[in-house]
């Protein structure tokens, strides 16, 4: 592992940033390996949970691969007790590198999952608990994690949630203004 010093890493934190907004001033420089050609035109979701969300992310897994996504599960993989902020992280983390296209994450409530997913650069989390919400979020805030609370809606529900999720488009038109606000908020802060 080699260690950065904190100018090295803003540096490298800022020329991800720029070229995630749009600001092609600088080119990332990357010294990983390039990434493998992918056989499959699947798009990848990527699913976490901690123990309240367990048998709901279980449940939802089978609707994702008949829906024709590829799950990339972050755990949890049991019904022992785990903490939410490490799963809302791991999922958030895999939208915002663009490891998975979209991703959706379970805990009891799904309000602890949302604010730390919404922590990451480039995540735009919501909370779904109706159709009507899951098709908002989309359509007007262009969100791109799901967070559910497994002890607020059941099974169907929350099959029919992600299901409007994930084939609902960003409106754009009125709303893209105000996801352009959104982004240049976050990014006034990681300055």
């Amino acid at each position: 592992m080699t260690n950065l010093s904190d100018s090295e890493l803003h540096d490298i934190v800022q020329k991800v940033v720029d070229r995630a907004f749009g600001s092609p001033t600088r080119e990332l420089v990357s010294t990983a390996p390039a990434p493998q050609a992918v056989a499959s035109v699947k798009k990848v979701v990527a699913i976490g949970a901690d123990h309240g969300g367990y048998e709901l992310k279980e449940a939802l897994k089978p609707d994702l691969k008949s829906l024709g996504f590829e799950i990339q599960d972050l755990g949890t993989n049991s019904r022992d007790a785990v903490d939410y902020p490490d799963f809302a992280h791991a999922v958030a983390q895999a939208v915002s590198s663009g490891q998975a296209w979209r991703g959706i994450v379970i805990d009891g409530a799904g309000i602890g999952s949302c604010i730390v997913a919404n922590k990451v650069p480039g995540v735009r989390a919501g909370m779904a608990y109706d159709i009507s919400s899951a098709n908002n979020s989309r359509e007007h805030n262009d969100t791109n994690v799901l967070t559910l609370g497994a002890g607020l809606i059941g099974v169907g529900l929350a099959k029919q949630i992600v299901k409007t999720w994930l084939t609902t488009e960003f409106g754009g038109g009125r709303h893209q203004p105000r996801v352009d606000k959104i982004k240049s908020v976050e990014k006034k802060y990681l300055k």
